[in-house]
């Protein structure tokens, strides 16, 4: 398997200086000239680099000695038996590295280099001109930077002069907030997976919380609702409905907690169209907010019917442009000198389905409506409300409006008194009437068993009839 194929003597082919298939086997190329030089047979030798098998070597009578220099059987590079030893690297060394290794010479004194002639003269002078110009240079840029680059320090920019704002007056909008925000609580309503938010004030110390009818009507009356309070500090305690009003969309909470904050009720009927107000509740679930504004408009009858609530009121509202959002209702309108003036309760919005944000077009319950409705639930957990027995719509002739009666009840106060069909009421008590909203707040301001006068249109005629409300 390993010898030379047949016919083949040797390992090579001199007959052949080129590779070719000599009976089957390819033969490699002569090698380059250099390396048969090197490594070729001497010029006229005959001898084959391999002997055939059984040739024994020939023997060559040499008279040149083992060695050509003197003691050269010692050398240890000729003995094999010599230990090996790890000597420097073969390179050579680098002057200037040398030089570089010496020993560094002590530092020079100060007296040495001025007085010690170590440094030239005008090296010295060049080396003081080179700081001086270094230091001119950084008080220059340093004086732009100081001066230019800030406008607070310019001597030609002048100040707007300002106070200090530490000492706030009593009636600033921050010393308002910070008395009455922790009076507003936000209240939460669960029924199953369907929630609902809004707010409330605490109106008693024994923890009565007035809020909206539209905020918990969906609790009212389904078993396992919850209804919760959650104060300013993260309080949170469970409410009990203690009775609503669907036609003043007003309803009272209970919630059992000690040393509440309870804010300071005012009078509704003191205010003016353009007084200050500040709105404080939890719009979009955001509590403690603070919105200002002014009293728009009072005695703005609107008519309120919550969707998904038994709310069908129409109220006697404040009307105000501080900014008032869906989870406001319930929350305080509060004055200039922190006293709650008002019941947030709705707002109009150019959205669809009421869906929109606050267009500065809010509307609060007066307090002083919700505070005799407020103490009325708390007493007897129900509200009655004065009855004139009409229905009615709004009309206008093109120079007065009024509320045009489309029927009378049988034994309403109406009917006692006289009115008539058709007949057109312009005013109850000492309160106007110019629409058929008006006539039901203008009616409901009145306590049940009040005798008022009612005037009417009748043919073109002016009628004064006395109604005893029931």
């Amino acid at each position: 398997m390993f010898g030379r194929p047949k016919d083949v003597e040797g390992s090579f082919d001199p007959a052949r200086p080129d590779t070719r298939t000599t009976r089957g086997i390819e033969q490699t190329a002569p090698p380059p000239e250099a390396l048969a030089k090197a490594f070729g047979r001497p010029e006229g030798s005959t001898e084959l680099l391999q002997r055939a098998p059984g040739e024994q070597p020939p023997t060559a009578d040499r008279d040149d000695p083992a060695f050509w220099e003197d003691k050269a059987e010692r050398d240890p590079w000729r003995d094999p038996a010599s230990a090996a030893v790890i000597g420097p690297p073969a390179v050579r060394e680098d002057p200037a590295e040398k030089q570089s290794e010496a020993e560094e010479g002590p530092l020079l004194s100060t007296r040495e280099v001025l007085f010690g002639r170590r440094v030239s003269p005008r090296a010295l002078g060049a080396l003081a001109g080179v700081a001086l110009l270094l230091s001119v240079v950084g008080g220059f840029i340093g004086r732009l930077t100081a001066e230019e680059g800030n406008p607070l320090t310019n001597p030609d920019v002048t100040l707007a002069e300002v106070e200090q704002g530490e000492d706030r007056p009593a009636g600033a909008v921050a010393a308002v907030a910070q008395r009455v925000v922790p009076a507003v609580v936000s209240v939460e309503v669960r029924v199953g997976a369907q929630g609902g938010a809004g707010s409330g004030v605490v109106i008693d110390g024994n923890g009565y919380v007035v809020t909206n009818n539209h905020v918990v009507s969906m609790a009212a009356d389904t078993p396992g609702s919850q209804v919760s309070a959650v104060f300013h500090d993260g309080t949170r305690a469970q409410a009990r409905i203690v009775g609503r009003d669907v036609k003043t969309d007003l309803a009272v909470l209970k919630v059992e907690v000690a040393n509440p904050t309870v804010a300071q009720l005012g009078d509704s009927d003191r205010l003016a169209v353009g007084d200050d107000v500040i709105a404080i509740g939890s719009p979009l679930g955001l509590s403690g907010t603070v919105t200002t504004g002014i009293v728009s408009s009072v005695h703005r009858p609107v008519r309120l019917a919550g969707e998904g609530t038994d709310t069908n009121a129409v109220i006697d509202a404040i009307q105000t442009d501080a900014a008032i959002n869906p989870g406001n209702s319930g929350g305080a309108l509060v004055d200039g000198n922190g006293a709650v003036v008002g019941i947030n309760s709705a707002i109009r919005t150019l959205g669809s389905g009421g869906e929109g944000g606050s267009i500065g077009l809010g509307f609060a319950i007066p307090i002083d409506d919700a505070r005799r409705i407020a103490q009325e639930l708390i007493r007897t957990g129900q509200v009655r409300h004065a009855d004139l027995g009409v229905n009615a719509k709004s009309v206008s002739d093109g120079v007065a409006d009024g509320a045009q009666v489309q029927n009378v009840q049988d034994g309403s106060a109406a009917a006692a008194a006289g009115i008539a069909e058709g007949d057109v009421i312009i005013r109850v008590g000492d309160r106007r009437v110019g629409s058929a909203d008006e006539l039901i707040v203008a009616v409901d301001r009145n306590p049940v068993g009040a005798t008022v006068p009612v005037t009417v249109v009748r043919q073109g005629r002016e009628l004064v009839l006395n109604a005893q409300l029931r």
